[in-house]
């Protein structure tokens, strides 16, 4: 099992109920087990246009690799009415794998550290949160990232 974080943001309708039932899928996906959610942030949206986001962090175990961790995350956004208009657009929900371990990943379509993460306070102060140990860690991951 892999120690992962995902992030997890809504700005579209009920945003608390699609961020809760959001959780609810990942807790049905086989190989995923949910260990720990953040408190809720609520936060404009950054290189994007539409309403305010509800924003946190889940803690996960998984027995997935990351490649097929991410299409488990679209398949929970898809069913829960995720659509993908145009780059950034709103969305009812967003599934983000922040780290996986602490593997670098730079693929198409795959890039953990999630990239603009250390740049997000939205981000960090819910992983700081849940998992306060995790300030070393993302030090030495943002300084690999930045010298690749």
């Amino acid at each position: 099992m892999v120690t992962a974080f995902l992030g997890i943001g809504s700005n579209l309708g009920d945003r608390a109920k699609n961020i809760e039932r959001a959780i609810e899928c990942l807790k049905n996906t086989k190989g995923i087990i949910v260990t720990k959610v953040s408190s809720l942030r609520e936060t404009k949206p950054q290189d994007a246009p539409g309403p305010d986001y509800l924003n946190g962090v889940a803690r996960i175990e998984t027995l997935n690799s990351p490649r097929d961790l991410l299409v488990k995350l679209q398949a929970c956004e898809e069913s829960l009415g995720r659509r993908r208009p145009f780059r950034n657009a709103p969305r009812i929900i967003d599934l983000d794998i922040l780290l996986y371990g602490e593997k670098i990943i730079d693929e198409a379509g795959l890039k953990i550290p999630h990239p603009r993460m250390f740049e997000r306070d939205f981000v960090i102060g819910p992983l700081l949160e849940i998992e306060p140990k995790l300030g070393k860690i993302l030090k030495t991951l943002k300084e690999k990232v930045a010298s690749q």
